[in-house]
């Protein structure tokens, strides 16, 4: 079973979120880059996990971005993936470009299992697991907790309100992965040594419209000072509750 996990570059939880251009654009000066956690923790390692208990099959990460990516690219590399991919194109695309980018290849190669983060954690939009699974003709299950394999047939679980689902899917299908699914490897030097000769292919991208462009980005507005109440004052706390917080 060859697997296809997608993989994207975030700004690190730590860095300092700033705009420039009128603040049209993210600016990244300064800002350390990171493998998005999701993509990392759970969809690669638990890919890796299944390939290794079958005894066969082979892992492939891809992103769509900037020629710079292959550095992240190596890092997933270096965690044990056993090629890479990358579709060099701007930063910062909308999903439906990346996703259709992804599924062209992915239809290209016979990839049957393609597998996301749940999300970025830059953007948080959850949307381009669903759209390549558009562009493929494939089953999407989003924010899969467990995963198992039997031939061809996965279960997947995932948490829904008041309980948990459990599906049973056949090749091909695309899935988002969410805490609980793998735990984290960190690579080792023999991994990291051994990255540095395993394949990484550079493609152009197809390319294609583009449907969402960004207007404006506002940062969030500071947090307003604490205010606070002795247990004498109950009177001047539900006033404040309801006359300014408008929480009653």
């Amino acid at each position: 079973m060859n697997f296809l996990v997608c993989v994207s570059k975030v700004p690190d939880t730590t860095a300092k979120i700033a705009f420039k251009d009128n603040n049209t654009k993210f600016s990244s000066d300064g800002v350390t880059y990171i493998l998005n956690p999701t993509d990392e923790w759970y969809a690669l390692v638990r890919a890796l996990e299944l390939k290794e208990a079958a005894g066969a099959g082979k892992v492939t990460v891809i992103n769509v971005g900037s020629s710079e990516n292959d550095q992240y690219l190596r890092k997933a590399l270096a965690i044990g993936a056993d090629d890479a991919v990358l579709i060099e194109s701007a930063d910062d695309l909308e999903p439906f470009y990346v996703a259709k980018e992804i599924a062209n290849y992915a239809k290209a190669n016979g990839y049957d299992i393609v597998i996301t983060g749940k999300e970025t954690i830059d953007y948080n939009s959850f949307s381009v697991g669903g759209m390549i699974a558009e562009f493929m003709d494939a089953a999407f299950v989003s924010q899969v907790s467990k995963w198992d394999m039997n031939g061809t047939t996965a279960t997947l679980n995932r948490e829904i309100e008041g309980g948990e689902e459990v599906i049973e899917v056949n090749v091909p299908f695309v899935i988002s992965a969410q805490k609980g699914m793998a735990e984290q490897r960190l690579p080792n030097m023999k991994g990291i040594m051994m990255a540095k000769s395993k394949p990484l292919t550079k493609l152009a991208a197809v390319g294609g419209d583009t449907f969402v462009s960004i207007n404006k980005f506002d940062e969030p507005k500071p947090k307003s000072a604490v205010k606070l109440f002795s247990v004498d004052e109950v009177e001047a706390l539900v006033k404040a509750l309801h006359d300014e917080a408008k929480v009653i």
